[in-house]
């Protein structure tokens, strides 16, 4: 695999520091992107959904209380939610190519590398 790799990550977050670290140890080349600082965009989000092949409600953070207020909603509109609350999407995400992996433990990232 040659694409460089992106995480998508929370510094506070304990998964994403500890993703951190392994791509830190591993050597690679990766650029990081604090997405509370540099929000995901809905077109952004909706690629790295294909990317992870998942679906949007399978990132969503459920134990979040907004989450357990969202009923049923449509796709358009938690997309338009989780954009505008980013602690509702799971973290990190990491990036490479067309594929991603939701690092939740931090040892995925390793499918990546």
């Amino acid at each position: 695999m040659s694409e460089k790799l992106t995480i998508f990550q929370k510094p506070t977050c304990s998964k994403c520091r500890a993703t951190l670290a392994i791509l830190k140890d591993s050597g690679v080349d990766f650029d990081s992107v604090n997405y509370y600082e540099t929000p995901i965009t809905q077109e952004k989000l909706r690629e790295l959904v294909s990317k992870l092949n998942l679906t949007l409600r399978d990132i969503l953070r459920k134990d979040e209380p907004l989450a357990r207020d969202l009923g049923s909603i449509s796709d358009e509109e938690l997309i338009k939610i989780m954009v505008d609350n980013p602690d509702l999407i799971q973290r990190p995400i990491v990036v490479r190519g067309d594929e991603a992996r939701v690092c939740r433990p931090p040892e995925n990232v390793n499918e990546l590398l």
